[in-house]
């Protein structure tokens, strides 16, 4: 029997895909065979695996910091909400369908069974399972048929650590509460506590804890600094504290707005610019103005029709009207990429049906496709008609209903392979004929350094700056950050009881 330990929370964004994470670090170099599991996740940001299978990008970062590559056992339900109250369901990494939440709920019994399907796999490869829940286990109307926290650690037999978040305030009232509201079944799998993101002297919050030991019976098992300045990827938008990211600014600094739409997804694709010395990167919230920036930038989105209405309806459209006629750069990744065409139709009813039109910046026009594509790409930049043999080979990967075609005198970015220095599969992307607008449907291209850096230098000489010298690495910066991770959350958990608790020596 494979051993496991579940980290559930006493809500939302109190940090249970972090602390997996780190604990999936710490046992790795402790030289466990580890790995991560959330048998349902909701989010957005989502990343597609060498077989073309669709995950919560969450998972794909516990992988990492695992060292395995991720898999869609990791996460076998993936939802992604498309409006208040309705969703994309992706199983196995394949779209299964849209659901109202009422559906959903009904179909979470049979959900239920691709959930025991995937943690049997991964049981048959792996010593330890982290398995990470989802919202709080204290959602009493959703409790029945719950296959993101207490069902799955009856499923898999894991004992539960709870997570409260001390930054938000109340932490001790949320980790009681929570537990009051469990039955006898579900409380009995709870054995301990970790107090996320504390600020200040630690000793000025003992009473608290040996209050709450008192209280409960059950051991605080660490307490966990808040920290700004460890570099790991976000697991959903909510986690944004504010719209500015980076803010060192000098005479020199590239500045980037990107908006933040209503529907906004894979949002991680921008962390590689936000991370970069001399870029200011900031998220343009609904009300907030554009303004002066170098680059704007449209990300992707689950709803490219509706946010598109969003962007015009704002004001957005007129500010980047003006931002293009000033001279900026712009840059569509996806759903952006489809919104800077002609036109967006969609005859198959996938986003409401109906005609849109673009912003008419590239000369491409979308259709919406029943089926999506979801695949891993190697792409190499086109400059004119040849390809630039300077720029490597990029890696990425798509994730779209739409399907867009060139029109006019339409200019693509780059060719497309499925294996590196295979042949040519087709072509991605648009550029205008300056290069100063050009759009993408590759996600992940900014984690390829050598195009990043290449494109940051271009936006500086034609602002009459020095280019960067060296390009940074981006999955260095990645691997450093889960090591830093797994050290302050090291320090201040009781490993010991937690390997206590997992059923290890």
């Amino acid at each position: 029997m494979t051993n496991t330990v579940m980290i559930q929370g006493t809500g939302s964004n109190v940090g249970k895909s972090v602390i997996t994470a780190a604990l999936c670090r710490i046992f790795r170099e402790d030289g466990i065979n580890v790995a991560p599991f959330k048998s349902q996740n909701m989010a957005l940001n989502s990343f597609v695996t060498k077989k073309g299978g669709e995950m919560g990008r969450a998972q794909v970062v516990q992988a990492e910091a695992a060292g395995l590559e991720p898999h869609v056992d990791m996460n076998p339900v993936l939802i992604k909400p498309h409006s208040d109250a309705g969703a994309q369901v992706i199983i196995h990494g394949k779209l299964y369908g849209n659901f109202s939440a009422k559906e959903f709920h009904a179909f979470k019994k049979k959900a239920m069974l691709f959930v025991e399907e995937s943690f049997g796999k991964l049981s048959e490869r792996h010593d330890l399972i982290i398995i990470e829940g989802a919202g709080s286990p204290a959602e009493i109307n959703l409790r029945e048929n719950d296959i993101a926290n207490m069902g799955t650690a009856h499923m898999a037999d894991a004992p539960v650590i709870l997570v409260g978040d001390i930054d938000k305030g109340g932490v001790f009232a949320s980790l009681v509460g929570t537990l009051e509201l469990l039955d006898e079944r579900d409380l009995k799998r709870v054995q301990g506590f970790i107090i996320n993101k504390f600020r200040g002297d630690l000793s000025l919050l003992q009473p608290g804890l040996d209050f709450l030991e008192a209280k409960t019976g059950l051991p605080v098992l660490g307490v966990i600094p808040f920290f700004r300045k460890i570099y790991i990827p976000e697991e959903d938008s909510v986690n944004l504290e504010s719209s500015k990211l980076t803010g060192l600014m000098t005479e020199d600094t590239i500045t980037i707005a990107v908006l933040y739409l209503p529907h906004i997804s894979n949002f991680t694709d921008l962390d590689p610019l936000a991370s970069e010395e001399l870029i200011s990167l900031r998220y343009v919230k609904n009300g907030e103005k554009i303004g002066s920036a170098d680059i704007v930038i449209i990300p992707g989105t689950k709803n490219t029709t509706g946010d598109l209405k969003y962007i015009r309806e704002s004001g957005y459209a007129e500010e980047i009207k003006g931002h293009v006629s000033g001279g900026g750069h712009l840059i569509g990744i996806c759903g952006g990429y489809q919104m800077l065409g002609n036109c967006i139709s969609d005859p198959h009813n996938v986003e409401g049906g109906g005609y849109t039109k673009g912003l008419g910046y590239l000369d491409i026009k979308t259709v919406m496709k029943k089926d999506k594509k979801t695949r891993q790409v190697m792409a190499s930049r086109l400059r004119g008609n040849t390809q630039d043999k300077d720029v490597e080979f990029l890696s990425g990967y798509e994730i779209h209903m739409g399907e867009s075609s060139y029109i006019k005198e339409a200019k693509p970015l780059f060719s497309i392979r499925y294996e590196e220095m295979g042949e040519i599969k087709g072509y991605d992307g648009a550029t205008s004929k300056n290069g100063k607008i050009w759009g993408t449907y590759i996600h992940g291209i900014f984690e390829n350094d050598i195009f990043r850096t290449s494109f940051i230098n271009d936006v500086r000489r034609k602002k009459g700056f020095d280019p960067l010298i060296n390009s940074s690495n981006h999955f260095g910066k990645r691997e450093e950050g889960y090591a830093k991770l797994a050290e302050l959350v090291r320090s201040g958990l009781n490993m010991e009881k937690i390997y206590k608790i997992a059923g290890l020596e």
